[in-house]
């Protein structure tokens, strides 16, 4: 990877590295990992390997007995709002990638909550903070309904896991502080660009008060969030690339599926939620499900799921506030931003 010179705050110079640009949130963690590993795994002692994995993992399930309202399952729809910045994050950012960014703010999100908008729907959209600054407009079209959550999703879409420790905590911050300036309160809730979650990342989101994470895939479930063995009161909501639209929806890619087989996966995915009474969590992208031929496969999608009874559709925010009080976690805010179908 090429390291291009990005901006410089102070005494912080921040370097992007060049990586693939994708379609959407695709992760580069594992390759970064094996770049920076000086010796082949196999050659690790039992310790090393034993306090590697143990740096962040699953601690307690999450999962209430039941959802609000004696719901039997929750669906929480997300959108990462990453447009130009999956192009700009490179430091090699081409005006081709940048316009298919570019139809995630002018178009796709247009489609996103005018279909939220017609069935009611609360949703939580995690973004960049550059991405907000050159599409300003976001804000209002989201906010507009008041039924919706802004999340962070890091600065330019940085890859956490080639940065330095003080590099990373300067951009989340630096996310956080921006994003509560151009929306007028403070996100509560994280989400790794590309899920990648460096060994720095889960202290860093502590130190900065966040309630929740959405960017791993140890459960199905709700859990809390261990670092070293110990509890962290990080509530983690989790994710999978099988409920991702940007892998699966790539046409310049080896995985492009047609929407309407993944359609399907989506609907086997929430029905079988529904029958173990957990979540159904799903993360998409303006500029990919925004498209004509995929927002028809999410509106059926959420007909399907509508057409069950007992369902809670809730942003992120307000489902990691249930889970947590109902885990007797300590006193949290009132809920936010959930809506029962009867």
């Amino acid at each position: 990877m090429n390291a291009r010179y990005l901006w410089r705050r102070g005494g912080l110079a921040v370097f992007v590295f060049s990586a693939p640009t994708f379609l959407g949130c695709a992760g580069t963690d594992a390759e970064s990992a094996q770049g920076a590993q000086a010796e082949a795994a196999w050659q690790w002692s039992a310790e090393r390997l034993v306090e590697t994995a143990n740096q962040v993992r699953a601690g307690r399930s999450l999962q209430p007995t039941e959802w609000p309202n004696g719901a039997r399952v929750a669906v929480l729809l997300s959108f990462d709002a990453d447009n130009e910045t999956l192009s700009l994050r490179t430091g090699q950012p081409t005006v081709g990638d940048m316009s298919r960014g570019e139809y995630g703010g002018r178009v796709g999100l247009q489609r996103v909550i005018a279909l939220l908008d017609r069935h009611q729907i609360p949703a939580s959209f995690f973004i960049p903070s550059v991405s907000l600054k050159l599409t300003p407009a976001m804000v209002d079209v989201i906010g507009r309904s008041g039924r919706h959550e802004f999340g962070i999703h890091g600065w330019v879409h940085e890859t956490n896991s080639t940065l330095a420790e003080a590099d990373e905590r300067e951009l989340t911050r630096r996310a956080l502080d921006e994003v509560t300036e151009m929306i007028g309160a403070r996100p509560v809730g994280y989400r790794a660009p590309s899920w990648d979650f460096s060994p720095y990342t889960l202290d860093i989101i502590r130190e900065l008060g966040f309630l929740y994470d959405s960017s791993l895939m140890a459960d199905d479930r709700p859990y809390e969030l261990v670092a070293a063995g110990q509890p962290t009161g990080i509530v983690e909501l989790p994710v999978e690339w099988i409920q991702d639209d940007a892998p699966l929806f790539d046409p310049r890619g080896t995985r492009y599926e047609s929407p309407r087989d993944v359609l399907q996966v989506w609907k086997d995915e929430f029905d079988k939620a529904y029958e173990e009474r957990t979540l159904f969590l799903l993360t998409m992208h303006p500029h990919v499900i925004g498209h004509r031929s995929r927002i028809v496969v999410l509106e059926e999608l959420i007909d399907h799921i509508r057409s069950k009874p007992g369902v809670w559709f809730a942003t992120h925010r307000a489902a990691a506030e249930y889970v947590r009080e109902q885990a007797g976690m300590g006193a949290a805010r009132a809920a936010a931003g959930g809506s029962a179908s009867p």
